[in-house]
């Protein structure tokens, strides 16, 4: 399929990211920081910021500040590309902050979490959301009330589950709307449970993100397996998932099969895990 068209509905943020030699240990100590620096994140914009490097056309709704983070987020995501349909949070826009170590660690601190209270734009959401050729439904309460109509509208259905541990009932909506799912292996350690997991999902695929060790796909009741890309220097992990997401789902799209989207979506990741951007 050439030129497709993904709609994304998710949370976006303004990071923090600290690199530690080591993430800190649990007492009071002083730590000095390799270095630091701001920058866009959140799911969303990494795999709207992907997915428009990989030459989609993406539609992002998201829930952002009347603030400078807000209005920086917006501008980044435009300039990439991004058709931005951003609602106006009851507070500022999401921050965290991201303690990382040189091996790949992660800590993430969420600062500020938006609310939102009166939905403007849902008539142009639903409209790009029925013309997609993909919807993508992120983990966010702002997003769960569009997973009705992505269900109703008879377009495919992706969702990203991150470290979902087959019990937690907040991850229950988006795993029931699902056709397609990703997740990775931090809520299931075990990799024998993890694709038991995977197979009882009853989702046409479902995919489990492995680290260093790459990753686990089940679809069709047979199990794929695809070895992570070697990466001279990790530079930044912020973002890698999100490139494995859309490196996989635009290789769907484009007719590849399972394996052959798991190379594509290995291979994304590694420039992710090689750049210091989310894309």
């Amino acid at each position: 399929m050439s030129d497709p068209r993904v709609f994304v509905a998710g949370p976006v943020s303004w990071n923090r990211l600290v690199e530690l030699d080591e993430l800190p240990e649990a007492r009071p100590h002083m730590e000095f920081a390799r270095r630091h620096w701001e920058t866009i994140g959140g799911t969303s914009a990494g795999k709207a910021l992907n997915l428009a490097r990989l030459g989609a056309r993406v539609t992002l709704r998201t829930v952002v500040g009347d603030d400078g983070p807000g209005r920086t987020v917006v501008d980044t995501l435009t300039a990439a590309g991004v058709e931005v349909i951003a609602e106006m949070a009851d507070g500022p826009t999401e921050q965290h902050l991201n303690l990382m170590d040189s091996h790949g660690g992660r800590v993430s601190i969420y600062l500020e979490v938006p609310v939102l209270t009166t939905p403007r734009h849902d008539d142009r959401a639903l409209a790009a959301l029925t013309d997609a050729d993909a919807v993508v439904i992120d983990l966010a309460e702002h997003s769960r009330p569009l997973l009705a109509a992505a269900r109703a509208s008879g377009v495919p259905v992706w969702c990203d589950l991150h470290d979902y541990n087959g019990r937690s009932a907040f991850h229950q909506d988006f795993l029931a709307a699902a056709d397609h799912l990703f997740l990775n292996d931090d809520g299931v350690p075990d990799r024998a449970d993890l694709e038991a997991l995977l197979a009882l999902t009853g989702c046409r695929t479902a995919v489990a993100t492995l680290g260093a060790d790459g990753a686990v796909a089940v679809a069709d009741g047979v199990v794929h397996r695809v070895a992570a890309v070697p990466v001279e220097r990790i530079v930044d992990t912020n973002g890698a998932g999100d490139a494995f997401f859309s490196g996989f789902l635009l290789a769907h799209l484009a007719g590849a099969d399972v394996p052959e989207a798991l190379t594509a979506a290995a291979t994304s990741a590694a420039h992710c895990l090689g750049s210091p951007h989310l894309a």
